[in-house]
């Protein structure tokens, strides 16, 4: 081994590997984590962890960091990010080089958004809704994001190709395509965003809502048959993570409904909901006055399906930016706020919204929505099937985590913002009835360990043998944010990365990414289509590994 690292005497929490709390050394080199070496090794270097709690990095599962839309939101929020303290300057490393310029505010520019996750103790995040078309920008975007590894899923849910495929029954066809797809774009897992409706709404016009059985005009399916039929393939071509769903209907007042329809679609497949928190919301359809929460009967039905899965998409009050690849949801909020507003159509794949949004507590939909992400955390029972997000920037920045780990860790806070909030929010949720408070141990798993494995990553979310040597090292504190914001020291595959806040080294991660087996025969049948319909030939979307290497 060149070099041989000892952490020693950290109390370590490594859910993974059953390890909560206890005080142990951790060892690694060329890094990876490696067993202890046999008693009189020296180690190359050693760090004293005692005192300290020790765990592996963080894992954002879901977040919008590259691609069309993210472009579009720095535009159109160049106002929140113009002020001098949302500016991050050139800074000398101690090791040589430099750090990059950049801006911050609620759509931080690629570096400020990597060193920004280092900050916090975070190696590794994904963006959760590319389109294809829109691939080549995202890898050059994520290629400019140092010092994390990152990735992105591709939007499906409202392909022409795929949805016509559904449409004749032709699963063998829909799962050709959808690993063609995924190895072409190089991305990492299929994504819906309310399948079937964004091309209802495209072609029908404003405001339209679709249900789980509406037929999508011109193609004859359901966003259900688009749920089943992607998820078959999906679970069919044993992907690391099979399928991330943004249920129909998102945002509207009695949408738990068709949210609990979708779980149920799925039967016993493996599937994932993202930002659940806006799709768990009693009350009349279109009613805000009537919103309310019906998260407990939601949270039973994943606690008892241990093939579902959950990020929360926790809404924090202040400014904000909403992005989706949802275009109805866009347009609704658009009419409701009625502030300045962005919408696209990506041909035969997606559409997009981009506004900006200000959460107030003294707002009673707003205090309800974040009473409601609350309420997801607590109420799920198995920690490893619920993940921490905020759907950033949607429901607010990822620098919002600690403030969300303090809120979960001491009820005494929590109640104490929710006296803030109208009095109306303990009528319509269950959040003032609930005394759990998590443990370290379970904070572990619900940002790193959790989101790790549902995403198939083996070399991450653990400090096992062979694991990457992502390590978070941070200062115990009463308040627990204060001790989440900022962490004593950040390995990145063994290199210090971050040293109480400030950033020690710009090392490079990498992009992660699926290469699949398909159906050549099928693919040339799918291209004499693609032809036949469309105006741009299909090799457009396919990245070569010669433009995959240049991107890096």
């Amino acid at each position: 081994m060149a070099s041989l690292t000892k952490i020693a005497g950290g109390t370590l929490y490594d859910p993974a590997n059953g390890i909560d709390g206890q005080v142990r050394d951790l060892w690694f080199a060329d890094g990876k984590i490696v067993a202890p070496p046999t008693p009189g090794t020296k180690p190359t270097r050693t760090i004293d962890a005692e005192g300290l709690v020790v765990m592996p990095a963080g894992v954002d599962m879901h977040c919008h960091i590259a691609g069309p839309k993210v472009n579009v939101a720095r535009k159109l929020r160049a106002d929140d990010r113009s002020h001098p303290d949302q500016l991050l300057e050139r800074t000398r490393l101690a090791a040589g080089g430099s750090t990059r310029s950049g801006s911050l505010g609620s759509v931080p520019s690629t570096f400020a958004t990597a060193y920004k996750y280092a900050g916090l103790g975070y190696t590794t995040a994904f963006d959760a809704a590319v389109p294809p078309s829109g691939a080549r920008q995202a890898h050059a975007e994520l290629a400019d994001t140092p010092s994390i590894d990152r990735g992105f899923y591709t939007l499906v849910g409202n392909n022409h190709y795929l949805m016509e495929r559904i449409a004749a029954g032709d699963q063998a066809g829909t799962q050709a395509f959808l690993a063609w797809l995924l190895t072409a774009t190089r991305s990492y897992a299929p994504k819906l965003v309310n399948p079937g409706g964004v091309e209802t709404w495209k072609q029908q016009g404003a405001g339209h809502s679709t249900g789980l059985d509406d037929l999508v005009p011109t193609f004859n399916v359901t966003p259900r048959a688009i749920i089943q039929g992607i998820a078959q393939a999906a679970n069919d071509l044993a992907l690391p993570h099979p399928l991330h769903v943004h249920c129909n209907q998102l945002g509207m007042p009695g949408n738990w409904q068709t949210t609990l329809a979708t779980m149920q679609s799925l039967g016993n497949l493996q599937g994932h909901l993202t930002h659940i928190q806006f799709h768990s919301y009693g009350g009349g359809q279109g009613e805000e006055q009537s919103l309310k929460s019906e998260v407990p009967l939601l949270a039973e039905y994943i606690n008892s399906h241990d093939n579902l899965s959950v990020d929360v998409g926790q809404v924090l009050f202040g400014n904000t930016t909403s992005m989706t690849g949802d275009g109805p949801l866009g347009y609704y909020l658009r009419n409701i706020y009625g502030d300045r507003w962005y919408s696209a159509d990506t041909e035969v794949e997606a559409g997009c919204g981009v506004m900006p949004i200000e959460y107030k507590n003294k707002n009673l939909v707003h205090a309800l929505q974040w009473a409601i992400g609350l309420e997801w955390y607590l109420l799920v029972e198995d920690p490893w099937r619920v993940v921490m997000s905020t759907d950033h920037p949607n429901g607010g920045s990822f620098l919002a985590y600690p403030e969300i780990i303090r809120l979960l860790m001491d009820r005494t806070y929590r109640n104490d913002v929710l006296a803030t909030c109208p009095a109306e929010v303990r009528e319509r949720t269950s959040l003032g009835d609930l005394d759990r408070e998590y443990t370290l141990g379970e904070i572990a798993i619900i940002t790193r360990a959790g989101p790790a494995r549902l995403l198939g990553l083996t070399q991450k979310g653990h400090l096992g043998v062979g694991a990457d040597a992502d390590i978070t090292l941070y200062t115990p504190h009463d308040n627990w944010a204060e001790m989440f914001q900022l962490p004593r020291l950040v390995f990145k595959r063994g290199e210090v990365l971050v040293e109480q806040g400030e950033i020690r080294t710009a090392n490079v991660g990498q992009t992660l990414h699926l290469t699949l087996d398909y159906d050549q025969d099928r693919l040339k049948a799918l291209a004499d289509w693609w032809r036949a319909h469309y105006s741009f030939e299909l090799e457009n979307f396919s990245i070569s590994d010669q433009e995959f290497a240049q991107l890096g």
